[in-house]
């Protein structure tokens, strides 16, 4: 009897195999058509542009790539690009998490109707946002006259056309995509950790430092990783409220390629800044499982 016992458990188990493998084959085949779709509208455009980064006429050649590397000018605007990325990314966590903190405490729907609020930039388009920073932060914008207007400032502030500019209208729009991620993080987090840590005799300061922000981390991080990404890639942005003085790599991309024709060092440019993300991702999924920092799971 134990004999048969054994043979009919390991008869179940070889079923529940082949049928676990039958629905990986079902789902592998209704999910061909996206696969092809993302190959055909992603990765075939990213392969051309890798093709032409290492054509020079009709033959192989790194010459693209040196001279990304060889000429100062080049490795300016990659200085720029990740500097201006990495002050927004760091201004949008500090400004983002304790909004989006306040956001979890409050009742659903109050909180509702603040997500809503946080969502409506997105319902004006990115062109027309970027001229309104145009408008508020010129010499004689709403800004400089609200500011002379108190007497705090006595000539107006170059706020446009620079460095300045560019960075508060990237943090206005980018702010969103680190809220969301991180509120839903922070909602996700179990109310009783912070009772049992208070039970333990935890201050709300060190219960909130050492369990509930290490939980909400995760959330964190993919906040700032989506806003770091999507920063390098600016190009209305930085090309208006720059005004031509703020050159980061995607203006150079069109530059290259619109005007100059020269899409070897287009290529050249896009390809390595993708490799650069795709880098910075790697290093990030080493400290955080890549799901808890796709989803923002704690």
């Amino acid at each position: 009897m134990n004999r048969l016992a054994i043979v009919s458990e390991e008869s179940g188990a070889e079923a529940l195999a082949r049928d676990a493998r039958r629905e990986r084959r079902r789902a592998l085949a209704l999910a061909l058509p996206a696969l092809l779709l993302v190959g055909l509208v992603a990765l075939l455009p990213t392969g051309w542009l890798f093709w032409l980064s290492v054509i020079e006429g009709e033959k192989l050649s790194a010459a693209h790539y040196l001279r990304l590397v060889e000429e100062e000018s080049y490795r300016r605007i990659f200085w720029t690009t990740f500097e201006i990325a990495a002050v927004v990314t760091v201004l949008a966590a500090l400004l983002g998490y304790p909004l989006a903190y306040w956001l979890s405490r409050l009742p659903e729907r109050w909180a509702n109707f603040g997500l809503v609020l946080v969502l409506v930039p997105f319902w004006t388009s990115l062109l027309v946002r970027t001229y309104a920073w145009l408008v508020l932060l010129q010499r004689r914008g709403l800004v400089n006259q609200g500011l002379q207007g108190l007497g705090l400032i006595d000539e107006p502030l170059r706020l446009v056309h620079n460095w300045t500019g560019t960075v508060i209208g990237m943090l206005h729009i980018l702010l969103p995509f680190l809220v969301l991620p991180v509120y839903a993080s922070l909602r996700a987090i179990d109310p009783a950790c912070l009772a049992a840590a208070a039970s333990l005799g935890a201050s709300p300061v060190r219960a909130f430092w050492t369990v509930f922000f290490p939980l909400s981390l995760p959330g964190l991080l993919a906040g700032c990783l989506l806003v770091f990404v999507l920063a390098l890639g600016f190009y209305v942005t930085p090309a208006i409220l720059g005004g031509g003085r703020v050159l980061m790599v995607a203006m150079k991309v069109q530059e290259n390629a619109g005007l100059y024709l020269d899409w070897g060092a287009a290529s050249a440019l896009a390809v390595l800044l993708l490799l650069a993300t795709l880098a910075l991702f790697a290093l990030l999924a080493r400290l955080v499982p890549l799901e808890r920092l796709l989803l923002g799971r704690s």
